[in-house]
């Protein structure tokens, strides 16, 4: 009876966390949404990452000051930001860039941004090696950005 008033209390704290505006959740199959202290905010309906087992998953982080919220000023700086903002999420659960295994980057001109990332990566990774990464030109990014950074990261969960 006791392990089931436990299981029971266990259950409505975790049903209770949307309700009193914690971030943090977990389902019942183990995968925890992401929104460490320090990160932007989401501005739709998506979160910032999510752990998977001993997979850290990360969404598509753009140039945005956590601070302010707003999109920082200059391509160069903005490219770097994003990555930061990426680099933030996975740091939340123990990964270190140099633990991502894969990065998918979406810019709005590949002539123009391209460089950019790989300056950005140059600069946060150093001489390599560097993670697999696919790198897409689109149409059109939210609030008309430049680029958009997502990372998968492993990062064994201490058992």
């Amino acid at each position: 009876m006791r392990k089931t008033c436990l299981v029971r209390a266990v259950w409505i704290s975790l049903l209770m966390i949307p309700a009193l505006g914690l971030s943090q959740q977990v389902s019942e199959h183990g995968v925890k949404t992401l929104s460490p202290p320090g990160a932007i905010k989401p501005t739709g309906t998506w979160n910032l990452g999510t752990r998977a087992g001993d997979f850290v998953f990360v969404a598509g982080m753009r140039g945005i000051d956590p601070a302010t919220n707003s999109l920082v000023a200059g391509d160069e700086a903005r490219v770097l930001q994003a990555f930061k903002n990426m680099q933030l999420i996975a740091a939340s659960e123990g990964a270190t860039l140099r633990d991502a295994v894969r990065l998918v980057v979406y810019v709005t001109d590949m002539y123009r941004y391209r460089p950019l990332v790989n300056k950005a990566q140059e600069q946060l990774w150093g001489a390599g090696p560097y993670p697999p990464r696919t790198i897409v030109e689109v149409d059109r990014l939210n609030q008309d950005d430049i680029v958009e950074v997502e990372g998968t990261f492993y990062a064994p969960q201490k058992r």
